[in-house]
């Protein structure tokens, strides 16, 4: 068995979820960054994955080389949050402040998703580990 690929796919695992996890702290993180004008606001992000469209057995051995899993950051379509705030520097004539359309309940469920798939993949790395170690251990007696 190929030990390499099976690291391969964790780690690409692994580094695809800490990407979700950036994206999910950086929504948050502008969740009250108010804006002159709605089409000045900031716009949420995504992590959007995409595998290569063929049979499980081909997916398995193309993950772990170039041609695996590609990753896109792409800004999400949300409308703005207005919300009447009449003293704010950035208040439009009736008196409305552009916020970010960031979904507070969204982000803490995507925030904790991609905390549990990280644990997963740590988890899968540390099995072919140990059958790695096992496997050698085996072979040297």
């Amino acid at each position: 068995m190929d030990y390499h690929a099976a690291f391969q796919i964790s780690a690409a695992g692994m580094a695809t979820e800490k990407l979700r996890l950036d994206v999910t702290a950086l929504n948050l993180a502008n969740m009250h960054a108010a804006a002159p004008s709605p089409d000045q606001v900031y716009r949420p992000q995504r992590v959007i994955t995409q595998a290569p469209a063929a049979g499980f057995g081909t997916q398995f051995a193309r993950m772990a080389g170039p041609g695996g899993v590609r990753t896109a950051v792409v800004p999400q379509d949300a409308a703005p949050r207005m919300v009447y705030e009449p003293g704010h520097p950035y208040a439009n004539a009736q008196g409305m402040v552009a916020y970010p359309g960031v979904d507070h309940v969204a982000e803490m469920v995507n925030l904790n998703t991609a905390l549990r798939a990280y644990e997963a993949n740590v988890t899968a790395m540390n099995a072919a580990r140990t059958m790695a170690a096992r496997a050698l251990d085996i072979g040297g007696q």
